[in-house]
């Protein structure tokens, strides 16, 4: 199996705070065997055993046992991915948990098997979203900041709590009380699986903030071009505001267009053909134009512009755009005046300590069998 990697921005956000709370930098970079430069590259991958070692040369440099659930439930995903923006785009948390499960590996890549990283099983009378990673005792650091972002990104957006219940296969350490605090429910340790118990109505309650446009804003160009488009009133025009917001998705079939125009599918292609044009060769522009915005922004990498316009896999989108321009998209944005150094991730303050969250015994947690 081919190494398993993370997105630079993953492994920096959690160089950032361990820095915060107290590493020495030269000496986390030293033990986690980073140089300055790997980091500073959005477009980098990090090999997955790199990150280990810098998760946990960061929680012995500041003596903070809980730091992946603090990274988990600190530092937005937003803050260094679009994937997390894809979150605050989606219309309710279900949709949401879609994009993560089509998105994810963009971020971190699992030891997974076949199907999907967060599947949703029905059991014990509840619905539990279950992380189906292999080997997850091999690095539990993962679980705990993966279950401590969720529920934190879901606290952002809903006014009630939509974890119920939680279950980790990995020993209770020793800042458990963490887990509970985090959860908020019951917890249970050395469990047959990773899971959490999910509240179904807070699922599809609406949450987006910006349920529209938000794939746009790693462009400074794109809200305007959306309302270009939407003002227009050719069918093209039509089309490609409905294609823009959904492109994401990779579910842009001209049924689904024609659908939305309330026309029927051969309607549609003889509109666009009096306009001198056809349904694919408008996708096909309309990729090759959010292509540019996204990475002439430098705000999101190759690899998530490649998602972002709507191809599931990287080396199509990297042929696709050598077909538009001419050169690769790294190429290309190496000829924008070199690679940009990001400002530092953003940490929120917590809304305790490290060490009073871990004082706070009253919630309960209960060790149990395996289900």
């Amino acid at each position: 199996m081919a190494e398993l990697t993370v997105a630079a921005g993953l492994a920096r956000g959690l160089f950032e705070l361990a820095v915060a709370k107290g590493a020495d930098r030269a000496e986390l970079a030293l033990r986690a065997g980073f140089e300055a430069a790997e980091l500073e590259d959005q477009d980098r991958r990090v090999p997955m055993d790199r990150y280990v070692a810098l998760m946990r040369a960061g929680k012995e440099l500041t003596g903070d046992g809980a730091l992946a659930i603090d990274y988990g439930e600190r530092v937005d995903m937003a803050a260094f991915s679009a994937v997390g923006m894809l979150f605050h785009a989606s219309e309710t948390i279900l949709e949401s948990l879609r994009e993560i499960n089509r998105y994810g590996k963009l971020v971190i890549e699992v030891d997974l098997g076949e199907g999907e990283r967060f599947p949703f099983v029905r059991r014990d009378g509840g619905l539990w979203l279950v992380d189906m990673r292999r080997n997850p005792n091999d690095f539990p650091e993962l679980t705990e900041a993966t279950f401590a972002r969720f529920v934190g990104m879901t606290r952002q957006v809903l006014d009630a709590p939509i974890v119920l219940e939680l279950h980790v296969t990995h020993p209770a350490p020793a800042h458990a009380a963490d887990y509970a605090r985090i959860c908020g429910g019951p917890v249970v340790f050395e469990s047959g699986w990773n899971a959490m118990r999910i509240d179904e109505e807070q699922l599809v309650r609406p949450i987006a903030r910006q349920p529209r446009y938000v794939f746009g804003i790693f462009s400074e160009h794109a809200e305007a071009l959306l309302k270009i488009l939407e003002n227009s009133r050719t069918t093209r025009g039509r089309v490609e505001a409905l294609l823009m917001p959904i492109l994401h998705t990779g579910n842009v079939g001209v049924e689904r267009i024609a659908a939305e125009l309330g026309i029927s599918r051969q309607t549609l292609f003889r509109r666009l053909k009096a306009e001198g044009t056809s349904f694919e060769h408008l996708l096909d522009a309309l990729r090759h134009r959010l292509a540019l915005h996204y990475l002439g922004g430098e705000k999101v990498s190759v690899n998530e512009t490649a998602y972002l316009v709507g191809f599931s896999d990287p080396a199509a989108f990297s042929r696709a755009f050598k077909r538009w321009t001419g050169t690769s998209p790294r190429a290309m944005r190496e000829r924008q005046a070199g690679i940009a150094i990001p400002a530092p991730i953003a940490i929120k303050a917590s809304g305790t300590s490290a060490s009073s969250g871990r004082s706070r015994r009253s919630r309960r947690i209960s060790r149990g069998r395996r289900p």
